[in-house]
């Protein structure tokens, strides 16, 4: 073994920052690593602080990558909103990696700790409230739980005044077609209800993707999202479930009873549906 020591400044690396940005000066990593603030001294709390917080960062993105697919869309720029759309199905295939992480933990550490959690859930996260929101499933029961907070509550209420991610694909497909569905189909402060006018009109982008490419491929983006979006679902409720069994939820929901019944949402009903008629 050579006796040399590595010198990374022999290949250009830059060594010194005293008047320059760093690495960790552009990430703001002194606030984001202090930012982990345990209630107890179980030696878990951590892993549970990190994967909520890394997620709400994924959250983040996923909120700016919709906003611009959406925009994107409304404009006609097809190309631009598949790659957006696409990026949002792949943060949600990280975030369904990362409860493999926390399933590590066992419901004997999780004790360890849950009482200094003392009402804080999940089901609060303002950001997934958005992500649901923009993507149509709009519940006004659930802006209740963000009333303390103006600024957040104020965002929500905003959301809700704006057409969802569906209703500018919907759009998209009436123009496509030269058609126009119900206004009831774009109802802004509701969830989206299935409507047969609009499947049929699906179908006809299915029997025909040839000619109508873009929105053939727009169709199989939204599915795509859902689909991870579903499986994110799936693997939170069984995690829970393996963790605290079928206790409730530390926020006052049923726990495991109430996230199995968010597996039966449907985003885009009429897309799932489609395909039985095809």
């Amino acid at each position: 073994m050579s006796d040399d020591a590595f010198d990374p400044a022999q290949d250009g690396a830059r060594m010194s920052f005293r008047n320059d940005m760093s690495y960790g000066d552009y990430l703001e990593m002194d606030s984001l690593v202090a930012a982990q603030k345990p209630q107890s001294d179980a030696h878990d709390e951590m892993l549970f602080i990190i994967q909520h917080q890394t997620s709400e960062l994924w959250m983040r993105l996923i909120l700016h990558e919709l906003s611009a697919a959406r925009l994107a869309i409304t404009r006609q720029e097809h190309s631009q909103a598949f790659k957006m759309l696409t990026r949002v199905a792949r943060i949600f295939e990280q975030l369904n990696n990362a409860w493999d992480v926390l399933r590590t933990m066992t419901p004997s550490e999780y004790t360890l700790f849950r009482d200094s959690l003392g009402n804080s859930s999940g089901f609060q996260s303002h950001q997934y409230r958005l992500i649901e929101f923009m993507l149509g499933n709009r519940n006004q029961q659930m802006l209740k739980v963000h009333q303390h907070r103006e600024e957040l509550h104020a965002r929500l209420l905003a959301e809700l005044e704006q057409p969802s991610l569906y209703h500018v694909a919907l759009r998209a497909l009436e123009r496509e077609l030269d058609i126009t569905f119900p206004p009831a189909c774009f109802r802004l402060g509701q969830p989206h209800q299935h409507s047969d006018a609009i499947m049929e009109a699906w179908a006809c982008i299915y029997k025909s993707p040839e000619k109508h490419w873009a929105q053939y491929e727009l169709a199989e983006k939204l599915v795509d999202l859902e689909d991870y979006f579903r499986r994110w679902r799936f693997n939170h409720v069984t995690t829970v479930e393996r963790i605290i069994g079928f206790k409730r939820g530390t926020g006052g929901t049923s726990g495991v009873k109430y996230l199995r019944r968010m597996l039966e949402v449907e985003l885009f009903p009429e897309l799932w549906n489609v395909r039985g008629s095809l």
